[in-house]
């Protein structure tokens, strides 16, 4: 794929000491965990949230998917912003709207209140999420780019594996009343001390585009309406029976959308201006299946974590902090496997990527075994083991695959790419979590006895075939990109 001519008057890639662009990189990893966090460790709340505010199952839905769904519209504006001026002054916005956010969470007196911060919440976290693309992008070239995708890899896994744990503890700490509060408490000392790190050790300075650096606003809009009305159906759905089928033809919108936003797109790049995306990156195989890949993959694995929560607390009565802890042998195994993967994805390419799903498709199958179990004080330990093997595996998956996906984009596109593969993860999110739980429920629901274990035990063996038919086209995506290499394609290895 040819690159666009770089302005070269600013700091290129790999410019500072290692020191320094590693210390920069620690503040951008840090507050990502801090952001992704938020995706999983707010889940054990929610049964300590619709107690204390009266939350109904639509407002808690919304919780876990609006803020995906907000987090996902953010991305692309905000990485375009950040590429074209500031991705610095980017993530000092975000972070501090973030920190601010989650303040209003905290202090939140009614689930009206609670779900307009945490909208806001999820926007904040999307201004800032494809900096720290763009940054990786920007600090690091070669086997080294490898390595730091394998460190934030490993980053996010502990972080997403680890909410259910940490926001268990928090609850317990803070009691069954309040305890959901500690959870956003939390985002706002490290908020600001990320704040004050970023503001010191973050580049001052970046690459752009020679000459071009306008922003493409009805692009953008464009693209944020065809997000918006692709996931607005899903964090709709509940699964309780009430539903507004209607909400489907928003997926007929979203097609429009597109085809326009396509349009549009052609249109004002052949008038000379730089758009809102670059098309032509969705011709490079690498990228469009890395993004393809890992919007199925976040599709799954997210909402089998918040199924084995609600199993574990709803259906088997183990407090929060318990139930959490069945997670953290995935957080370590992941963390592992995800810097293994960063040294090693420059050697054996998509293959790894391929291996890393089959080991967790392999672990999450033993997931559902445990959990089939007769209901028992050793099925959390069955469970936690199914989650050591799943772990392995998809430390294999997360980093090395975005390595891959950005492999070929230019630094000066790189906050904008990152934040397509973001709007794949956060879209897969909405869409997985709404699915599986709506399936979840629905199963409830449909039992003349819904608050026994067996109810709960049949709402995840349910939920969990839609999580696993997401992992196979996750799979399917990896094998037919692995076979096109083989058959002659571009080499699908680091950047260079």
């Amino acid at each position: 794929m040819a690159t666009n001519p770089v302005d070269t008057t600013t700091s290129g890639p790999g410019t500072g000491s290692d020191r320094q662009r590693w210390q920069a990189f620690a503040v951008c990893v840090g507050v990502a965990a801090l952001t992704i966090l938020d995706l999983s460790k707010v889940n054990v709340g929610l049964p300590s949230i619709e107690s204390a505010l009266n939350a109904d199952s639509s407002q808690l839905q919304i919780i876990v998917a609006g803020y995906a769904l907000a987090f996902g519209l953010a991305l692309v504006p905000s990485g375009r912003l950040g590429d074209l001026y500031s991705r610095r002054v980017m993530f000092l916005i975000g972070l501090s709207a973030f920190t601010v956010a989650s303040i209003l969470c905290a202090l939140a007196p009614s689930i009206e209140f609670l779900l307009v911060a945490r909208i806001v919440q999820g926007l904040a976290a999307g201004v800032q999420m494809p900096q720290v693309l763009g940054m990786v992008q920007q600090l690091f070239q070669g086997p080294e780019r490898g390595r730091a995708f394998g460190v934030f890899g490993a980053t996010i896994g502990v972080g997403v594996a680890l909410g259910p744990t940490l926001g268990g503890l928090l609850i317990a700490l803070g009691g069954p009343t309040d305890g959901w509060r500690w959870l956003f408490w939390m985002n706002v000392p490290l908020g600001i001390l990320a704040l004050v790190f970023a503001a010191r050790l973050l580049p001052r300075s970046q690459p752009h585009e020679a000459g071009k650096r306008n922003l493409d606003p009805i692009g953008i809009v464009l693209l944020g309406l065809a997000v918006l009305a692709l996931m607005l159906p899903f964090v709709l759905t509940t699964g309780e029976g009430h539903d507004n089928p209607w909400r489907w033809l928003s997926l007929a919108v979203c097609a429009l959308l597109v085809v326009l936003f396509i349009r549009w797109e052609h249109r004002y790049e052949r008038s000379g201006r730089s758009p809102a995306i670059q098309l032509s990156l969705f011709g490079v195989a690498s990228y469009r299946n890395g993004i393809l890949l890992v919007a199925a993959w976040f599709a799954a694995l997210p909402s089998l974590f918040l199924l084995t929560t609600l199993l574990l607390q709803e259906g088997l009565g183990l407090e929060p902090v318990f139930a959490g802890m069945v997670s953290i042998p995935f957080a370590v195994t992941s963390a592992a496997s995800s810097l293994i993967g960063g040294r090693l994805v420059g050697r054996y390419g998509r293959s790894l990527v391929v291996l890393g799903l089959v080991i967790a498709i392999v672990g999450l199958v033993l997931l559902l075994l445990a959990a089939e179990l007769p209901p028992d004080p050793t099925v959390p330990y069955w469970m936690a083991g199914a989650m050591f093997v799943a772990g392995i595996g998809g430390g294999l998956v997360v980093s090395p695959n975005q390595t891959l996906t950005l492999a070929e984009v230019p630094p000066t596109e790189g906050g904008v790419a990152g934040s397509m593969q973001q709007v794949g993860q956060r879209v897969g999110t909405a869409i997985g979590t709404a699915a599986t739980t709506a399936v979840f429920f629905s199963t409830i629901y449909s039992e003349p006895s819904s608050e026994t274990a067996d109810a709960f035990s049949d709402g995840f063996r349910n939920g969990f075939w839609v999580a696993l038919g997401l992992l196979l086209v996750s799979l399917a995506v990896g094998a037919v990109d692995l076979i096109q290499r083989k058959r002659g394609t571009p080499d699908d290895s680091a950047a260079s």
